[in-house]
């Protein structure tokens, strides 16, 4: 695992070589092979480590891929879920050697007797690292029920709980106040800031969400969790391995004694026996590790792991419950934002009938006054108080009109006057 890397095998992997480069430039073409070999060269380069033990020691490493997936037997597309450069969804996924964890920034590789973390400055991973570190070196001289694999699992999903609460907890009390303001107070830019938390919100809610399900999922199958138990089955492995050595060991000091002594045919038949027992008893060995090793564990252990996985499960569901009631929140204040424009809405309407109904009544009396001021001759201009009747009384007619107007939309319940 620990390879040694200098500056000449560094070179290998950065912008160094150029021969090829050259030979290419020549024909025109080089800046693109140049760019596919340099995508090849990051697919396959190395990346920083922090690799922690079971002592709770930590040290940088500088790997490549094939290297993590000979020692952690895992194929390339789980390493794909580690890399940086591409966004996926939180996962936790339980192999035959090894546990891959991605939640959120924490990018890991748990064995059962080490944890290989995707090194990084994000202030999440160092603190992972450090306070891993610090629970391996206080429990060393403790009897813990947890295995090593668990208490690496169970810190991750510690950190990644608390930073989305942290996270949810900040939102709240951004966006509580920005609702109110807005409530009391519709603008545009209340309506921006809204609308930005909105999406943040929404973002956040699908993160917490992805941790829960990828939880329940783990916790939903038996197998899964099963999978998980690294340390349990390095030491099957180990008693495996134990058992067939002394099997050697016996078949050898059965072999040389059955050369020293003379051959008969009795004896050859019992030898020939003999044989077949140990043979029937190795393949029955073997079919046992095979099961052993494939099968689930015992119900006391996966409930152990449930139990752990379902502390967790509570707390990420609670966080996703409050996104929950501030979304319901947001969409609480979006309608009472709807209904006060919708009252607004309406008072300029019942302005806007007011006012047409008032235009009318006041054209008609333009429409007279019109009349009379048109060059024509009649008599009643020989009297110069008839005019004044003429306006007083449309006066009145418009106003009486207008008072019908009012009264009409009383009675149709258009607006209450």
């Amino acid at each position: 695992m620990e390879e040694a890397r200098g500056p000449n095998s560094r070179s290998s992997f950065g912008f160094g070589e150029s021969t090829s480069g050259g030979r290419f430039t020549s024909e025109g073409y080089s800046s693109r092979t140049f760019g596919l070999s340099e995508l090849k060269k990051r697919g396959h380069g190395s990346r920083s480590w922090i690799k922690i033990d079971q002592d709770g020691s930590s040290k940088i490493l500088e790997l490549d891929k094939s290297s993590i997936m000979r020692h952690c037997s895992l194929p390339a597309r789980d390493l794909r879920l580690l890399d940086p450069l591409f966004i996926y969804p939180s996962t936790i996924l339980g192999r035959e050697n090894a546990i891959v964890v991605s939640l959120e920034q924490i990018r890991c590789i748990i064995t059962a007797d080490e944890v290989i973390l995707m090194n990084s400055l994000d202030g999440r991973v160092i603190q992972y690292e450090s306070e891993l570190c610090k629970r391996l070196r206080m429990n060393k001289d403790h009897n813990d029920d947890l295995p090593f694999e668990f208490r690496a699992l169970e810190l991750a999903l510690e950190l990644t709980c608390m930073s989305l609460d942290a996270q949810v907890k900040e939102l709240e009390l951004e966006i509580y106040p920005i609702l109110d303001e807005l409530a009391s107070s519709i603008n545009t830019l209340n309506l921006e800031r809204v609308r930005r938390l909105k999406g943040h919100l929404l973002a956040l809610t699908q993160r917490v969400q992805k941790v829960r399900d990828e939880i329940e999922h783990l916790m939903d199958d038996d197998d899964d969790m099963a999978e998980m138990y690294l340390t349990e089955k390095k030491q099957r492995l180990e008693a495996y391995s134990s058992d067939q050595y002394a099997q050697t060991e016996f078949s050898e000091g059965v072999r040389s004694g059955s050369k020293s002594e003379p051959v008969s045919p009795v004896g050859s038949l019992s030898g020939t026996h003999r044989g077949l027992q140990r043979a029937f008893s190795s393949i029955v060995s073997s079919s046992r590790h095979e099961n052993m090793l494939s099968s689930s564990s015992s119900g006391e252990n996966i409930d152990q792991l449930e139990m752990l996985l379902e502390a967790y499960f509570v707390v990420i569901d609670n966080t996703l419950s409050k996104l929950s009631s501030l979304k319901e929140y947001i969409d609480d204040t979006e309608d009472l934002i709807n209904i006060k424009l919708g009252n607004v809405q309406n008072q300029l309407i019942q302005f806007e009938l007011l006012l047409t109904a008032a235009t009318f009544v006041a054209t008609i009396f333009a429409v007279v006054t019109g009349i009379f001021g048109m060059n024509f001759e009649t008599s009643v201009f020989d009297y110069p108080s008839t005019f004044h009747w003429v306006l007083l009384v449309t006066g009145f007619f418009c106003v009486g009109l207008y008072l019908c107007f009012l009264f009409y939309f009383r009675h149709k319940k258009v607006f209450p006057l």
